[in-house]
């Protein structure tokens, strides 16, 4: 080799050094190194506020973590983020990013960006597979991984969905009270829902997309407030930038509105759960207990994924718990 190309190849590696130690030192400490024992105490699947909650209760325990995120969460969409004390306001990316950075100072704690796909029990506890092939092991699992919304079968729906068209009055309900608001739900889920936002907005029109099946109690007492019931069947929303301006129902006829709600169907955003064997409840969520453990030893969960109560802050409460009680599990065994 010539001197020539000798000292241009000294210059590279020389660059390089220059670039590594432009890194922040907690991101070099807390990126998975695939040539090290990926054996963990604990990995937590789904690195969004549960999952961030619970490695920091973790991390503060000196325990050695693995998160494991796709980047993908529900509420991506969602322009601001209310009813979370302290953050009210904020964007949902402002606040994961925040968690994240204070997460990462805790030197135990380490973050994979991939899906994780697969999952078995194994010797040591557990192994997680992701996407990419990647595998980890861990004596304890947890799954905060959130639900999966299945969008109704109505054009402009899903472009509007976390902007003008919500889910929860306690996390948007302030912001379009006073508005012309529309419920698209039936019978007695479509009751309760009416009956929290008549108290946010006079103009309150309930969708049923379809034949009522209120009672007649609850009609009568819908008509009481001045809260009309739509039949038609809806065919579209039409809106600007997710800001809806009217439903069209499918006879062709429409409806202004400012604001709609709705609880769509959803699902396990993973079923990784499923394959370990943790039962699932009547309503599709993991099935828990007050510790956050699941029907699985060894295997807790945290967030949407486990409960109907689907807000920032019951998330990251629940993940702060499940981190304590994972930590209050390996204490035992270990003495």
């Amino acid at each position: 080799m010539s001197n020539k190309t000798t000292r241009k190849a000294f210059i590279k590696q020389g660059s390089m050094a220059v670039a590594a130690m432009m890194i922040p030192l907690h991101v070099l400490a807390n990126t998975v190194n695939m040539a090290e024992n990926n054996l963990y105490d604990v990995i937590i699947v789904g690195g969004s506020y549960a999952g961030l909650s619970a490695a920091m209760s973790l991390g503060r325990s000196l325990r050695k973590v693995l998160v494991i995120d796709s980047g993908k969460p529900c509420n991506r969409q969602t322009p601001h983020s209310h009813n979370f004390i302290t953050h009210d306001g904020h964007t949902p990316q402002e606040i994961a990013a925040q968690a994240k950075a204070q997460v990462e100072k805790y030197s135990t704690v380490t973050f994979y960006s991939g899906l994780a796909t697969k999952g078995v029990k194994t010797g040591n506890g557990f192994e997680i597979q992701a996407e990419a092939g990647d595998k980890f092991e861990a004596k304890k699992l947890v799954f905060a991984t959130g639900m999966k919304d299945i969008m109704p079968d109505i054009k402009g729906f899903a472009e509007c969905w976390g902007i003008s068209v919500v889910h929860c009055p306690y996390c948007h309900g302030y912001e379009i009270r006073d508005k012309n608001t529309g419920i698209i739900a039936n019978g007695d889920a479509a009751y309760h829902y009416t009956q929290l936002v008549a108290n946010l907005t006079k103009q309150v029109t309930v969708f049923t997309n379809g034949e009522s099946t209120f009672t007649e109690e609850q009609a009568a007492g819908l008509a009481k407030h001045n809260i009309a019931i739509v039949e038609k069947a809806i065919d579209s929303i039409v809106h600007d930038n997710g800001q809806i301006k009217h439903v069209v129902f499918k006879d062709g006829s429409t409806h202004a509105l400012d604001a709609l709600y709705n609880r769509p169907d959803m699902v396990q955003h993973c079923d990784i759960p499923a394959q370990l064997g943790c039962e699932m409840t009547e309503h599709g969520f993991i099935m828990t207990d007050n510790m956050q453990k699941t029907t699985v030893p060894g295997v807790f969960t945290c967030g949407d994924n486990a409960t109907q109560m689907r807000a920032v802050a019951a998330a990251v409460a629940s993940g702060n718990l499940a981190g304590a009680m994972v930590n209050h599990e390996l204490v035992h065994e270990a003495f």
